[in-house]
This record gives structure tokens, C-alpha cells and sequence, in this order.
């Protein structure tokens, strides 16, 4: 499976220069914890709402000091054509949260632990949802002996 199946489209992003209180307004009005730093659709960083928080205005700076002030710039990414096992690698082995996703170099969306949980019990659903149900229609009690279900 691709990143591209299971990331979320389009990435909430903002441009270098945009104010400290825009990015914050951004986050709240989309209900994301993240927005990518991007310029002519090039990536040039990542801002949390906790760097908004430590860097940001908790440090002392503006609400209108720019955001690439307290972006991390050089963001660890991944391919929209990569495999999801790329994606489990590269959360592992970094420690991020949140993976922008680029095709051709280009932003396309972003992918975060929580698109990957729900991803998994998508699956877990598919595959033991049948189970669960047929389990549920099944009346309590041993089975019959010849194996077809007892009549309640």
C-alpha cells in the first residue's frame, strides 16, 4: 500500500512569511497540531503548536514575527509513491510525528502516526469484522453435535 492511500490531502500550509497569530489561526480554523512551510510549492519547513508555544509567542516573540522563525526547517519526508513500510521505518528511526508527503517535489498532503493507527484498524475492522458478526448471531451455549447452529 502507498503513502499516498492513506496520508491526509491536501497538507494544511502557509507561507515563510506568514505571521506567528496567522499560522495559530490556520491550525484552529483546520484542526490540525501541524502546517508546512511552503514556497512556490516547495517545503521548507514544518511549525507545531509546539513551536508556536516554546518558540513562538511563549519565547517572547511577536504574534506577527514570521513563522519561519520558529519553523524546523529541513524536514524529514516521504514519497507519495512510497511504500507505508517506509513510512513505519522512517516515524521509527526518527522519533516525528507527522511526515510531509511530496510527489516530484511537491507538496501533496502529509501523514501522521494517527492516519497510520487508523489505517491499521481500518484493516483490523475488514479482517475481524465478519468473525466478530458471526460470532454475534451465533446463540450462547455449546454447539450441536452435528455442527449446524442450535435452535434458541
Amino acid at each position: 500500500m502507498e503513502v499516498s492511500e492513506v496520508m491526509t490531502a491536501p497538507a494544511v500550509c502557509v507561507a515563510p512569511d506568514a505571521s506567528l497569530a496567522e499560522v495559530t489561526r490556520r491550525m484552529a480554523e483546520s484542526a490540525v497540531g501541524s502546517v508546512l512551510v511552503v514556497k512556490d510549492g516547495t517545503l521548507h519547513g514544518i511549525v507545531t503548536d509546539r513551536d508556536l508555544a516554546v518558540r513562538g509567542m511563549g519565547g517572547g516573540l511577536d504574534p506577527e514575527a514570521r513563522v519561519d522563525a520558529v519553523m524546523s526547517p529541513g524536514v524529514v519526508r516521504v514519497e507519495a509513491t512510497d511504500d507505508v513500510e517506509v513510512a513505519y521505518r522512517t516515524f521509527r528511526r526518527t522519533g516525528v510525528r507527522r511526515l510531509p508527503v511530496l510527489d516530484a517535489g511537491r507538496v501533496v498532503g502529509v501523514l501522521t502516526i494517527d492516519d497510520l493507527f487508523l489505517d491499521v484498524l481500518r484493516r483490523l475492522t475488514d479482517l475481524l469484522g465478519p468473525v466478530a458478526w458471526s460470532v454475534m448471531q451465533e446463540p450462547p451455549g455449546p454447539p450441536s453435535q452435528t455442527g449446524a447452529p442450535h435452535e434458541p
